[in-house]
């Protein structure tokens, strides 16, 4: 069974929002168009309490694009985003939700920074996703979403570590790019890790 996987497509990350990913509305549509050609799909939410310790407000001394350790990894600063129950927390309005058969939340832990669907940066906690993908038999996994240099990049590299099948629908992603072509890096180590780099018309 295959599965289509919506990453963190969340009001922060979209254009004035305060992490930003330049022109990350304009997969919106193609995401919507993609939802017609799963059995389920499935999407993710990064879920920060005020106090997560990925946000560079958080340490005095520092500014969002330093990194730091936290809990023994490289982490990078961040501007305060997808705070619990805030507005830039939530998914899109333009997001066609309807389909939507299950989100999952991550980055609760304020400790320590989630960027895949499927474990904390420390690979410590998992989140629900994987039993859940198990008990449905999805043996595929099309992800899209934001960012594609971010949170996408580590979801692929975990999928492709759990056995699936892993593509990812390049017109359906787009990347932060905190640094000068880190999204075209991303997308060569992707692919060369095993994914399926592939567009949406290429979905039948």
């Amino acid at each position: 069974m295959k599965a289509l996987l919506i990453v963190d497509v969340q009001n922060d990350f979209l254009p004035g929002g305060s992490l930003e990913v330049p022109q990350g509305d304009s997969i919106i549509p193609v995401i919507n168009n993609l939802q017609n050609h799963f059995d389920l799909v499935v999407a993710t939410r990064d879920w920060h309490p005020a106090n997560h310790s990925s946000f560079g407000s958080n340490h005095p001394g520092h500014k969002v694009g330093d990194t730091i350790k936290l809990d023994g990894i490289d982490q990078i600063l961040w501007p305060d985003h997808c705070i619990q129950g805030s507005p830039g927390a939530e998914l899109s309005h333009k997001l066609n939700q309807s389909m939507i058969e299950r989100v999952f939340f991550k980055g609760k832990d304020p400790n320590v920074d989630s960027y895949s669907a499927f474990f904390d940066n420390g690979h410590k906690i998992q989140t629900e996703l994987h039993d859940y993908l198990k008990k449905k038999g999805v043996t595929e996994l099309y992800i899209t979403g934001l960012a594609a240099d971010v949170c996408v990049y580590f979801t692929v590299k975990d999928a492709l570590q759990l056995g699936y099948a892993t593509s990812l629908i390049t017109d359906a992603t787009k990347g932060v790019n905190m640094q000068p072509g880190d999204t075209q890096k991303a997308l060569e180590d992707m692919a060369d890790n095993g994914a399926n780099l592939m567009e949406s018309k290429d979905i039948s």
